[in-house]
């Protein structure tokens, strides 16, 4: 392992300029010639990868986003396009890959090795916190503080106004960003993708809390829920509870930006570390994630296929403090 590349792909997630800074910064530690890709597979196939030292990473830890750029490569879904990212690859001696990113990211690393035999390495950037195989995800954590900041500020509002508001968070396929942003905003609901609450259970709660007096309310929606999303699940309570004043926000992709937190920060850094270190011992088609707090390896194949279910000890959480 004399030349490694790193690059980032998919959604965007804070704290992934601090793990392209520990994966530069580690491979120069381990005297290995490290490069960057820039916009993911995409910039593979166009041959758009640079050299990288140690100064090409100074002051990014605190910064969102990427410096490397992401995009989501339609090419790189073809045998066509992986060809022409592995000649790119070849043509700069690169002899292993470090994906920051998703399940998508990693998909296309596992065909690729299958196909042209690259290694890659990868490290869990999502703010969805989905990935089997980590507890955390880099990115989770500022997603969560960055919705819980809006959650706290619209409940200002919404008690002022006596309002009934459904705000909705990120997470088509994972309720991790909603159960914990309603947990610590004081929700009095939450709907995620891995529960079932009906709007009949929603109409309910809003009824028994008029007659315990509440004025206001806070519902998260997580935009995958199987009700529809927070405007869908607004508009059938209303079509019920004419008289309640409702209103609708939807956080969008602020819960993408942002400086990263102190966990995201450190996930990151330990996990860039981990990957470099990985591809020299040999491994392939991993992800380097942090379970119980120490550094694990879990293969593509099961970070891809196997699902990570949300601890029913929150969900309980939620339906208790919502009383």
């Amino acid at each position: 392992m004399k030349r490694i590349a790193v690059f980032t792909s998919g959604g965007d997630s804070p704290g992934m300029n601090a793990c392209i800074r520990a994966v530069v910064r580690g491979s120069i530690y381990h005297k290995i010639e490290v490069y960057g890709i820039k916009r993911g597979y995409e910039g593979m196939i166009d041959g758009q990868i640079q050299a990288m030292n140690s100064h090409s990473v100074s002051n990014i830890v605190q910064k969102g986003g990427t410096i490397l750029k992401s995009a989501r490569s339609q090419e790189f879904m073809t045998p066509e396009g992986r060809k022409k990212a592995f000649q790119q690859l070849k043509n700069f001696d690169i002899d292993g890959l470090v994906a920051i990113g998703g399940n998508g990211t990693f998909t296309g690393a596992k065909l690729f090795y299958e196909e042209f035999g690259i290694p890659t390495v990868g490290c869990p950037g999502t703010i969805d916190n989905d990935l089997y195989g980590t507890d955390y995800t880099i990115g989770y954590d500022t997603a969560v503080n960055t919705a819980l900041e809006a959650i706290d500020k619209i409940r200002d509002t919404a008690d002022s106004h006596n309002r009934v508001f459904f705000i909705e968070v990120m997470g088509r396929d994972s309720g991790y960003i909603a159960i914990q942003s309603g947990i610590g905003g004081g929700a009095e609901i939450v709907m995620v993708p891995e529960t079932d609450t009906s709007i009949e259970t929603v109409i309910n709660t809003l009824s028994k809390g008029k007659l315990q007096h509440k004025t206001s309310a806070i519902i998260i929606v997580a935009e995958g829920d199987e009700e529809g999303n927070a405007t869908e699940v607004a508009a059938k309570v209303k079509s019920h509870l004419s008289d309640l004043d409702i209103k609708v926000t939807i956080l969008g992709h602020i819960q993408r930006g942002g400086s990263p937190t102190a966990r995201d920060r450190i996930i990151a850094s330990r996990t860039g570390i981990a990957a470099v270190e990985a591809l020299i011992k040999g491994h392939k088609n991993v992800m380097a994630g942090v379970v119980n707090d120490e550094i694990v390896f879990t293969p593509f194949a099961d970070t891809i296929t196997k699902h990570k279910p949300i601890s029913n000890d929150l969900i309980r959480l939620v339906n208790i403090l919502s009383i």
